[in-house]
């Protein structure tokens, strides 16, 4: 059964840090591109970034670059987000995917999310 379950979300100040995680399990996680995505209250679920199943590519979307950074350790099965210069609009429930192919055709798997709060 596939598990996605992220954390490290918190309250921070503006201008500081959060290292966010993803411990994943149920699949091969070496073998697939993960993604980090957000939904801040009252608005639609966004992609934050992309990284490949390596690690050697990553995507970024444009408010994020320079500002978060995606990485992964397979030997872990973990999935990471390092977002730094946070700003109070990065306020958002912080979610991990996978899309992960299935006999069905490839199927979304989310975590429940973490919160992180961008306020002073």
């Amino acid at each position: 059964q596939v598990q996605l379950v992220e954390s490290g979300g918190g309250l921070v100040q503006p201008g500081g840090s959060l290292r966010l995680s993803c411990a994943a399990s149920g699949f091969t996680f070496s073998t697939y591109a993960m993604s980090w995505y957000r939904q801040a209250p009252g608005k639609e679920r966004e992609l934050v970034a992309t990284i490949t199943r390596a690690g050697g590519s990553t995507n970024y979307a444009d408010s994020m670059k320079g500002r978060f950074t995606i990485s992964r350790d397979n030997a872990k099965n973990t999935l990471y987000l390092q977002m730094n210069s946070l700003k109070p609009e990065d306020t958002a429930v912080y979610y991990c995917n996978a899309e992960i192919a299935t006999i069905a055709g490839p199927m979304d798997y989310w975590g429940k999310g973490t919160l992180v709060t961008v306020s002073s």
